[in-house]
Order: C-alpha cells, then sequence, then structure tokens
C-alpha cells in the first residue's frame, strides 16, 4: 500500500452514492474512485487502471475487489494490489463517512 498524508478532502455526501457501485472523483488533479459497499463502508483507490486505464468506478465490486470493465483484472481495496495477474497496484486512501460527508485521505 502506498503511504499517504493526513490531509482529508470532502468529496461528496453518502447520498451520491449507490451500494455495490463506484463514482470517480477529481482530487488533487487525480481521478479517485470511491466505493459504497453493502455493508455501508466506503473505499477509495485511483480510478484508472494501469493496465489499460479502465475505469475501476465501473467495475463489478466483490466485498474486498473491485474488478476493471475492460479486461477483468481485480484490485484490492486494502492494499491496491491486482489478485488476478501480475499488474502494478493502484493506489488506495482511506475514506470514511463524517456527518453524511464522502471524505478521503489523499
Amino acid at each position: 500500500m502506498t503511504a499517504v498524508t493526513d490531509r482529508q478532502v470532502t468529496v461528496g455526501t453518502i447520498g451520491d452514492l449507490t451500494p455495490g457501485e463506484g463514482r470517480t472523483y477529481v482530487v488533487d488533479g487525480r481521478q479517485v474512485a470511491v466505493f459504497l459497499l453493502a455493508d455501508g463502508t466506503v473505499r477509495a483507490m485511483d480510478a484508472v487502471c494501469p493496465h489499460r486505464a479502465g475505469p475501476l468506478a465501473d467495475g463489478q465490486i466483490d466485498g474486498t475487489v473491485v474488478t476493471c470493465p475492460l479486461h477483468q483484472y481485480a484490485f484490492r481495496f486494502d492494499t491496491g494490489a491486482c489478485t488476478t495477474e501480475s499488474v502494478a497496484p493502484v493506489r488506495v486512501y482511506p475514506a470514511d463517512v463524517h456527518d453524511g460527508a464522502v471524505v478521503v485521505r489523499i
């Protein structure tokens, strides 16, 4: 997992997210995918697949991974590691909900 700083950025509200789906936000010039999991937790990672720049926010979510819709590479929410091939990991970011706001630490 890539180290992150403690700068917290509010990207939207929990109402902007649909359970089981992702949404892309631009934070500090980078695309960040934020996912609302079925258990109500949020996860955040780079939104672009390192393989062929697929949109990870549009991928299928399994409890611990998101699968890129272009070539089915799966990336872990906790580490960003690819679980299906030897593809570079994506950066993951701590994300939480505070008073209905989705906050990502960049």
